[in-house]
């Protein structure tokens, strides 16, 4: 297994990286196209705004490898960002479109709630199939660390993995055949994260 972590130039790469260290594995740094060469999986982690995110990806030429590695089904995990801008646009930089492999929209917590935003801390993920095998040894419902203002709407309620409340349901986590992606932050939910890291890598 040759597996990259795409380096955007963004934040919270070096958690990810820990955490697949722990696991027996050392990952591929992926910041310029060449780099997609002989890798097997791809993570893709990070924090900050989806319009800085995108642009940072087309300035590294990122964006067309990044597309035909999901247009073939190569395994892949997005964490945060990397799970937003999955889609086609985002409600924090209407201008920027995203890369479009999953129908939807990432949309902010709404203001007339009384929710506090971001939502931060620790919150369950209720598996929409528990028997998948991404949620292998794992407890039901179980706790991961979220820090977010914003979620991804799927338009396609069968990619929806998990839902999270916070208000209202929304859509934690998607799969879409070997394609995994969460807004929860694996890398910082411990034990629990660490299995569901492991759950992909297997």
């Amino acid at each position: 297994m040759e597996l990259g972590v795409i380096n955007y130039g963004g934040g919270n790469l070096r958690s990810l990286v820990r955490a697949l260290e722990f696991l027996g594995v050392q990952p591929r740094n992926v910041s310029k196209p060449e780099d997609f060469e002989g890798l097997t999986h791809l993570a893709f982690p990070g924090q900050g705004s989806f319009g800085d995110s995108m642009r940072n990806m087309e300035e590294r030429g990122l964006v067309e490898p990044l597309k035909e590695w999901l247009e073939a089904d190569k395994p892949f995990f997005g964490i945060c960002i990397g799970y937003q801008l999955l889609f086609e646009g985002s409600e924090e930089s209407p201008e920027t479109p995203g890369l479009g492999i999953l129908e939807g929209k990432v949309e902010r917590f709404p203001a007339d709630m009384g929710l506090k935003v971001p939502h931060m801390g620790w919150n369950t993920a209720q598996p929409t199939d528990p028997a998948d095998p991404i949620w292998k040894d794992l407890e039901p419902d179980p706790y991961f660390y979220f820090v977010h203002s914003f979620y991804p709407h799927p338009l396609d309620s069968d990619v929806i993995a998990s839902t999270t409340d916070y208000g209202f349901p929304f859509a934690s986590s998607v799969r879409k055949g070997n394609l995994f992606a969460t807004q929860f932050h694996p890398e910082k939910s411990q034990h629990t994260g660490l299995q569901l890291l492991k759950n992909f890598l297997q």
